[in-house]
């Protein structure tokens, strides 16, 4: 079984979109899959794994980047469980598959060569992760063959409108590439950010469902082997 942890949200948008991506993961691989949130709103891990004793689990990380809640809060949560026969996946990372539907996303929204690109993320605090948005932000720009600046809807800098205002300034049109993976406040900064163009987070993209699948099957061989 699939135990999908996602940041979590009080836009009733972002819970729909969590619900929507379990739910196309368990039409492809045929594995039940249960959703939990490491933060904001209910079930978390702990009750999670607490309701399947008895199943092999694997916890798959929906995150973005391996801050707080992916090194800390999500593995305590496992450990509060107790339960015998679970293990934790890698967090999503800038994984190819996001690449691809992020640049996706980009050009369903709109983007056209020439464009200034912004990526936002959502930020941290853990440079590790930061690096990890930068790698992102890098390998979208060898896909676009032009340069890509990053900037944060919260916590980290330069803004995503500071981003979008130092790209404005040089005299470029100016589109977004969400590193998002859900609709709530973060997007909407996004939105509100003064860009024409705005990509939709990575949400339910075939790419997002690849990639869950792949880091289930790697974790499953590991606790297999175990």
């Amino acid at each position: 079984m699939i135990v999908l942890a996602a940041h979590g949200t009080r836009a009733p948008a972002g819970p729909l979109v969590i619900e929507a991506l379990a739910a196309r993961i368990r039409a492809e691989a045929g594995v039940s899959v249960r959703v939990a949130y490491a933060d904001v709103r209910r079930p978390d891990v702990t009750t999670v794994l607490d309701s399947v004793r008895g199943h092999q689990a694997v916890v798959v990380p929906a995150f973005l980047a391996s801050g707080y809640h992916v090194r800390t809060d999500i593995p305590a949560q496992i450990a509060a469980s107790g339960h015998p026969d679970v293990v934790l996946a890698d967090a999503f990372g800038p994984a190819p598959e996001l690449i691809e539907a992020m640049r996706d996303r980009l050009e369903w929204a709109g983007y056209r060569s020439g464009d200034a690109v912004v990526l936002a993320a959502a930020g941290s605090s853990d440079p590790r992760a930061l690096a990890e948005v930068r790698v992102a932000a890098d390998a979208l720009s060898m896909q676009l063959g032009t340069s890509v600046r990053v900037g944060y809807a919260a916590t980290a800098r330069p803004s995503v409108s500071d981003a979008v205002a130092y790209a404005r300034g040089r005299g470029h049109r100016v589109a977004i590439a969400s590193w998002l993976l859900a609709p709530g406040l973060f997007q909407r900064r996004l939105n509100d950010s003064g860009a024409e163009v705005v990509a939709e987070p990575l949400g339910v993209h075939p790419g997002v469902v690849d990639l869950v699948l792949r880091r289930y099957r790697h974790a499953l061989g590991s606790l297999v082997a175990a």
